[in-house]
């Protein structure tokens, strides 16, 4: 018989949480010193029930592994839990400094309707440290929300600067180490700020984020400046979003063309009565003398009977111009 995970228990048909799957599903923990220490009190979990718990004594500060949720998805979970109940429990775990307070382990979504209703929160308590909180927020998510894979490159960096230890972040995320450093390389290339602006982009991949995280190292880039010259708002998607400023840096980025040189002007050569005699064009390889036969065809001809003569004769006559007195 498949071991129910004992941190939540199978949820009902999804009212709030719609990425919830019917049916149970097996856990596994990563064989790590901070999960020992969750396998050793799974004994009293299981006897423990959901709890009702007012939602002005739990606390939303520590890590988070989403970017932030529109005011709309919580007016809407909102409704569906006035309508059917809070159907999934949030984790919360007791604050050892507040006696009475709690901090949210995973769902912050949920906390904010039920704040927005004024109702107490269905609640499973856990008394867990901070590494075992991260490992099951970590799980919680990665199995129910599919977070992105910005969203978790930023909920990576977080904790690595938050000095957890990487064998916990690596757990918490359910990644291998060279992954974990295309997060972390990516997280710490793109400034914070566009990331939120562009949103969890679920259709942008790791392999175009890091192509946006590589040219944003050019001295050239500003991404920062780039995103806000652009109308971001008339977007209809975060991938939009993405797409429109990756569009943006490939324009600066673009090679210049290189300006060709102007042509000289064709210089005509007239008569005094008007007969053009011939053009003289200039470009940067040569300089060609074009006869009419139009309007002179017998000086054309002479021209052609005598060029090799007239040519060399104007060359000497320029030649002796060039020697010194």
């Amino acid at each position: 018989m498949a071991r129910r995970n004992l941190f939540q228990p199978p949820p009902p048909p999804d009212t709030d949480n719609s990425a919830v799957q019917a049916g149970e599903q097996k856990v596994r923990f990563p064989n790590t010193g901070a999960m020992s220490g969750v396998k050793s009190t799974l004994k009293d979990v299981a006897s423990n029930a959901v709890r009702e718990i007012s939602v002005n004594v739990i606390e939303e500060n520590g890590p988070k592994d989403r970017l932030s949720f529109s005011d709309a998805d919580v007016v809407k979970l909102a409704e569906s839990i006035k309508a059917h109940g809070q159907q999934v429990p949030i984790m919360v775990r007791p604050i050892a400094d507040k006696p009475g307070h709690y901090k949210i382990v995973y769902g912050r979504r949920r906390l904010r309707a039920l704040r927005s209703l004024g109702i107490p929160a269905k609640a499973l308590v856990r008394s867990l440290s901070d590494e075992e909180a991260i490992l099951a927020q970590g799980q919680e998510n990665t199995q129910r929300l599919d977070p992105s894979f910005i969203e978790k490159a930023l909920f990576a960096a977080e904790l690595s600067s938050s000095g957890y230890e990487q064998a916990i972040i690596l757990d918490a995320l359910a990644v291998d180490k060279p992954m974990l450093s295309r997060m972390t390389k990516v997280a710490r290339s793109i400034p914070k700020s566009v990331i939120e602006q562009i949103g969890s982009a679920h259709g942008i991949g790791r392999r175009r984020w890091e192509e946006l995280a590589d040219q944003s190292r050019n001295d050239s880039i500003d991404l920062e400046q780039i995103t806000a010259a652009l109308e971001l708002d008339a977007a209809k998607s975060p991938d939009d979003r993405f797409s429109m400023i990756c569009d943006a840096v490939n324009q600066v980025l673009k090679p210049k063309a290189t300006s060709k040189p102007v042509p000289s002007p064709t210089l005509s050569i007239k008569l005094s009565d008007g007969t053009v005699l011939a053009e003289v064009k200039e470009t940067a390889r040569a300089l060609t003398v074009k006869l009419s036969k139009a309007e002179a065809p017998e000086f054309a001809q002479w021209m052609r009977n005598n060029a090799e003569a007239e040519l060399t004769r104007l060359y000497k006559a320029w030649q002796s111009k060039q020697k010194p007195d």
